[in-house]
């Protein structure tokens, strides 16, 4: 993982990757602010809604760089950038506020052949979203940087697992083989006007014109898609709201400070051949975040619409792994 203008060098310990499924406990404290706003109080274009800090004494929980919904009751599922698909159930207490993050499961990756993933150069997954077919959810498709491809992997239970199964990109993204290529992976739902298509948008691969290339994966919708650039922050995540509407994660560093930003493309914008701008709905800088890395949209327990913002802590004691979580204002 790379932000532009900072430099973090992770040490990776191959013997903390376990090579088959584990259970974690994972611990988590209460978040009632953010920025100048307490729970239930506006933040910018959106209304927060709590949230929580996560910490585990098992090594192999961290770095967090995705997530999706895979299975009913609030069960998530995070891409590791270790190669690693951490699964568990978000817990809210009576008032419809996050507090826990239970039943962790830690399963490696797999290779089309499931043998497990043989080096770190081939595990960093940075994205990932949940394929659906009527409605049911079947797979997680997956983005990987270094030796950049996209991958399926079936869900049983609502847990991803078992053999990879590759995806075709195209040439000049699968040629790019650094951690600042393909960052963003997302799904269209059925409302959008690609609704089945998969959005690719990379972190610092650059058109000629300075946006951010990417591509569109469908079988009627296919083809070059372009994200506009900003100063300081790079795309790092997307989420498609049930409309069709686009959210898009931003993520950089300023005066040594994390910044994060979130925008919102209008669902009739996300089409080959264009390049997305995107309305600020979110931003925030310094304690109130951390590394922000992942984005993802589900329905808590009373029916609302809500916005998941998680961190990625690159497995350092410095750094922490967030979930924050917001609702759209009605």
């Amino acid at each position: 993982m790379t932000v532009r203008g900072i430099a973090i060098v992770a040490v990776v310990l191959a013997g903390s990757l376990p090579a088959m499924a584990v259970e974690v406990s994972v611990s988590a404290s209460p978040i009632t602010q953010f920025k100048d706003s307490g729970v239930d109080e506006r933040a910018d274009g959106l209304v927060f809604r709590g949230g929580i800090a996560m910490v585990s004494q098992d090594d192999t929980f961290g770095g967090l760089s995705s997530l999706a919904v895979t299975g009913p009751d609030h069960q998530v599922t995070f891409a590791s950038d270790r190669g690693n698909f951490v699964t568990g159930q978000l817990v809210y207490d009576d008032g419809g506020r996050l507090f826990g993050f239970i039943g962790v499961r830690i399963e490696p990756m797999r290779n089309s052949r499931g043998m497990l993933l043989p080096r770190q150069y081939a595990k960093d997954a940075e994205s990932l979203d949940t394929v659906y077919r009527d409605g049911v959810p079947v797979a997680v498709r997956v983005g990987f940087e270094h030796l950049t491809r996209v991958a399926d992997f079936a869900l049983t239970d609502g847990v991803p697992g078992g053999a990879a199964r590759e995806v075709a990109i195209p040439d000049w993204l699968s040629d790019l083989r650094t951690n600042e290529r393909l960052e963003s992976l997302c799904i269209a739902p059925p409302a959008s006007p690609i609704a089945g298509s998969t959005l690719l948008l990379t972190e610092e691969a650059l058109d000629e014109d300075g946006n951010h290339r990417g591509w569109l994966l469908g079988h009627n919708d296919k083809g070059p898609i372009g994200y506009r650039n900003s100063p300081v922050v790079n795309p790092t995540d997307c989420a498609f709201l049930p409309n069709g509407d686009l959210l898009i994660l931003e993520r950089g560093v300023s005066m040594l400070s994390f910044v994060m930003n979130l925008r919102r493309v209008p669902a009739d914008e996300v089409r080959p051949n264009t390049i997305m701008a995107g309305e600020l709905l979110l931003s925030a800088a310094g304690g109130t975040i951390d590394n922000m890395e992942s984005v993802a949209v589900h329905t808590a327990p009373d029916g609302e619409l809500r916005i998941l913002i998680g961190s990625d802590n690159n497995f350092n004691d410095w750094q922490r792994t967030l979930l924050l979580e917001f609702a759209l204002p009605e």
